[in-house]
């Protein structure tokens, strides 16, 4: 949580988890609410077809990142668009 404090941090974890999601697909948005932000503690990963999200979601599932395992899922398109992510 405190990486996402600072800014720089901030955006090299944004940065290198878009990287490594491009290799599923074309990616249209990475968001990761910040500390005080509902949803913290979450990333947020938008692709431009369900198919490339479904792909990641597979391969993503279970493995580690910055020593969390990663619980991949779908999250409601509404939902994402009206940034309810708690």
């Amino acid at each position: 949580e405190q990486d996402l404090k600072d800014d720089q941090e901030y955006k090299d974890i944004v940065e290198d988890i878009e990287t490594e999601c491009k290799s599923y697909g074309s990616v249209k948005s990475v968001v990761i609410p910040r500390p005080g932000e509902v949803g913290v503690g979450k990333v947020f990963v938008e692709y431009e077809k369900v198919e490339e999200a479904q792909k990641a979601i597979a391969a993503l599932q279970g493995r580690t990142f910055a020593d969390r395992v990663i619980i991949a899922g779908h999250f409601p398109a509404d939902k994402f668009k009206a940034k309810a992510f708690g």
